[in-house]
């Protein structure tokens, strides 16, 4: 399918036919290909659960507040934020990114470069994502405030707004996810209705992570699609500046 084609099939279903069942393999490739979504900084504090057991298909139906969506279907994925493996992901992306200068860099400008991809992850990331009862937010806040006076910069920093940018990290490679699985004739749907502590608890999670998004898979019914989709005129949110 094109693109077009692509976004065009997927809808949110509501009801899947439990007939068909999913090529675990497949679900599993577009989870691979959700990796290739973009994050803030390539910091990727995300992680997927790919649900396919019965009990805790059982488990995850009863958090989703028994939604027809989660009660018919074949396989679930569960999409959650890890901010707390900051340190170990900027370890990780720093020195992928001192490789990728020593390899692709003219060599007088490596120094410099390496300098300050480590400046950034061993100092800002730290400052950014590391949490302290909100306190550390505010600090943050007013110090950006102040620097804010005098030049640009980024002013969400605090520990909700930082947050909100791994939540919004995750949820691309939720999109991707779901338009991969509609490349391969499957059908999905978001689900944001759902007790998060009913979630980890069935699938064992620390409680400082956060749940993005449970998404239930399968093969869509007639019924399964409410109606045609509607989307508010092109008009009313588009603006040519």
């Amino acid at each position: 399918m094109t693109l077009r084609e692509i976004l065009e099939h997927r809808r949110a279903v509501r009801r899947y036919d439990p007939n068909k069942p999913l090529d675990t393999e497949r679900v599993e490739d577009c989870l691979r290909q959700a990796t290739l979504a973009p994050t803030s900084s390539n910091m990727q504090l995300w992680e997927c659960y790919h649900v396919t057991q019965l009990d805790t298909m059982a488990l995850l139906t009863k958090a989703c507040l028994n939604q027809g969506s989660a009660r018919t279907a074949q396989q679930m994925v569960v999409f959650v934020t890890r901010q707390d493996r900051y340190r170990q992901h900027a370890k990780a992306v720093l020195q992928a990114g001192i490789e990728e200068i020593l390899q692709n860099s003219p060599k007088d400008r490596q120094a410099r470069r390496i300098h300050l991809q480590k400046l950034y992850y061993n100092r800002l990331i730290p400052l950014q994502y590391s949490r302290f009862f909100g306190i550390k937010g505010l600090l943050n806040k007013a110090l950006v405030q102040c620097i804010g006076l005098f030049r640009p910069i980024v002013h969400q920093v605090s520990e909700s707004e930082v947050r909100t940018v791994v939540h919004k990290s995750c949820a691309l490679a939720v999109q991707t996810f779901m338009l991969a699985m509609s490349e391969q004739g499957y059908d999905t749907c978001p689900l944001e209705g759902f007790d998060s502590r009913l979630v980890k608890k069935a699938l064992h999670l620390p409680h400082d992570c956060g749940i993005n998004m449970v998404i239930t898979c399968g093969i869509r019914l007639p019924e399964g699609v409410r109606g045609e989709r509607f989307r508010l005129p092109f008009d009313q949110i588009y603006h040519r500046i």
